[in-house]
């Protein structure tokens, strides 16, 4: 094996043969001394002869020798919205050349054209890179639901002196090599503040500490390398919590961080203006002023048509979270803010958007949503106002409650009617029939369920009352509380239904018991209500909550799991609250 400083300048004459010391100091770093030494060395033991790499010192570079690449492109970068929405980023051009097809064409003038591409989001437009580049493609069908780190774990036979790089990245210079002597990571020094993660390190290079941000620091930026050995090490680790369910949702470069002390990994520095990432568009157009101009996006086409600006005018782009079948991002046209709704994969099907965007129009009407700009009734995109929130909704806050229900009362009393009917028993088994021959419907307790909810539908069935135009998705994230103002909004579920199914969704959504849901009750009608119509919508309650678990089954079986508790309130809603309304329609019987 060869010391550090041997392998550098035994390098350096492998790519410049008949160099003179100080050209390797220069090239190196070492220092005058520490050439002579390690040169007088290698040529002791032959692998130099009159300042030439011979054969020997050849074979004594080749476990030094970076075999292959991998690319990692199976995420849809959430933070790079809208141009994320439709294309990968990896497939972006900027300043004239598409982001991966630059990296590629860079490992190959190194000679390292052994190279996989790990895709998952809209992987169909990466396929073309096998024939154009003959690269191994390798699909990672759960990039969803895992972060780049199953990617690794897919790719692990290919793995030994590999670089590891992101499809996203761009190199001004080519930073690539032929031979590494360790495993490292590439860091950009970052002046000022930065949120990015700061590299700490001990005695010499090997890394020992990362920091969430900090002042004028050395940051994670670009490509890795493993060497055989920090691959064995890794693979090992990984391999051991790859499956526990806090694995799922890191990157690979955090479980290298949770077992720093374990895996020897050196920084590897390179001066300001060689590497970029993008993490969002207005970093790109910093780099490329001539991207957004040039960019093929329908999205902000979308934008500049309907708000009469021009694709320089839109600014301040960031994801919203919170929706649970939609994509949702902020921005800002002349100083003011909006938020664009990108419709789910997942909602085709199960949402007609013409009809949303007919009862939009009569929300705005009603006063009901008055951040309504524009939706296209056929592909389902929407455009509306941001509300500055003065405090998120409560269910515990009874002046929330009492301003929501009223809201409600509104829309059910304005007589306005659309040519759709939401019924939700029949909408549960529209999403059951999709579901059949999946693993989401291996529920133990799947045919009780659904036998209860054929009598409570039997139940609530026996009346033609009540029918009225209805939000169908009537809970607290679509309900916005801006100082004394209240809005509804998201109103894609919107049909003619029965009443019960608002107040349904929206208790099963809570985490209301039996007296908290009467007093909801109470607060719609503005009175006590009577016991057939406390039991007509408790078992609305079920039935809502039933519809709506299997709606998250459906998102599951998408690839789109819901977070949070959500699953676990409309199961529980589905079963409890189904319980105490079959115990009152039996005690009414009797």
């Amino acid at each position: 094996m060869l010391t550090e400083n041997e392998f550098l300048a035994l390098n350096h004459l492998r790519q410049f043969p008949g160099s003179v010391q100080r050209d390797i100091a220069d090239s190196t770093t070492l220092s005058l001394g520490s050439v002579n030494s390690s040169l007088k060395l290698l040529q002791d033991r032959q692998y130099i002869q009159d300042m030439q790499i011979t054969q020997s010192g050849i074979s004594a570079l080749e476990p030094y020798k970076i075999n292959n690449a991998v690319i990692l492109a199976a995420g849809m970068s959430s933070r790079f919205v809208p141009l994320s929405y439709e294309k990968p980023k990896g497939t972006l051009v900027v300043r004239g050349e598409v982001l991966i097809e630059r990296t590629i064409r860079q490992l190959h003038e190194v000679g390292i054209t052994d190279i996989t591409v790990v895709v998952g989001y809209k992987q169909e437009q990466y396929f073309y890179l096998e024939d154009k580049f003959q690269v191994k493609l390798v699909i990672n069908e759960d990039f969803q639901t895992r972060n780049n780190n199953y990617s690794i774990h897919l790719v692990r036979e290919a793995l030994g002196n590999t670089y590891i790089l992101a499809s996203d990245n761009y190199f001004v210079d080519n930073v690539f090599e032929n031979y590494a002597y360790k495993a490292f990571y590439s860091s950009v020094f970052m002046q000022g503040p930065t949120d990015e993660w700061a590299l700490r390190t001990g005695p010499g290079k090997r890394i020992n500490k990362v920091t969430m941000g900090g002042q004028d620091e050395w940051v994670m930026m670009g490509h890795a390398y493993f060497d055989r050995e920090f691959t064995r090490r890794y693979l090992g680790i990984q391999d051991s919590v790859l499956e526990r369910t806090e694995t799922r949702s890191k990157l690979w470069e955090e479980i290298f961080l949770d077992h720093v002390s374990e895996l020897d990994m050196d920084i590897r520095k390179y001066p300001d203006g060689v590497i970029f990432e993008f993490d969002s568009l207005d970093d790109v157009r910093q780099f490329d002023e001539s991207f957004v101009a040039n960019i093929n996006s329908d999205i902000l086409d979308n934008i500049c048509r309907t708000l009469s600006c021009e694709r320089e005018d839109i600014h301040r782009i960031a994801p919203l979270l919170g929706g649970l079948s939609n994509y949702s991002f902020y921005f800002e046209v002349h100083d003011k803010g909006y938020v664009y709704r990108h419709p789910s994969q997942a909602t085709q099907g199960l949402v007609n958007r013409a009809v949303e965007a007919e009862v939009q129009k009569v929300a705005q009407e009603l006063g009901l949503d008055r951040t309504f700009v524009y939706m296209d009734p056929v592909a389902g995109w929407k455009i509306t106002e941001f509300i500055t929130v003065s405090e998120p909704f409560d269910y515990s806050n009874d002046q929330h409650v009492e301003e929501a229900l009223k809201l409600l009362r509104r829309l059910h009393a304005s007589g306005r009617t659309v040519d759709s009917v939401f019924n939700i028993r029949h909408e549960t088994a529209k999403i059951r029939e999709k579901l059949i021959g999946t693993s989401q419907l291996d529920l133990s307790d799947l045919s009780t369920l659904d036998a209860l909810q054929d009598r409570l539908d039997s139940y609530v069935s026996r009346s033609s009352d009540g029918q009225c135009l209805c939000h169908n998705d009537f809970y607290n994230p679509n309900i916005l509380v801006a100082g004394s103002d209240f809005y509804l909004i998201d109103w894609e579920y919107a049909s003619m239904s029965n009443y019960a199914s608002d107040l349904g969704t929206f208790i099963c959504c809570s985490t209301y018991g039996y007296d908290q849901a009467l007093k909801a009750f109470e607060l719609y009608f503005g009175r006590v209500p009577t016991r057939e119509e406390t039991i007509h919508c408790l078992a609305y309650v079920s039935l809502c909550g039933y519809y709506w678990f299997m709606w998250g089954l459906n998102m599951d079986a998408h690839g789109e799991t819901i977070e949070g508790d959500w699953m676990h309130r409309w199961y529980r809603a589905a079963v409890d609250f189904g319980a105490i309304a079959e115990n009152m329609i039996n005690d009414a019987s009797e």
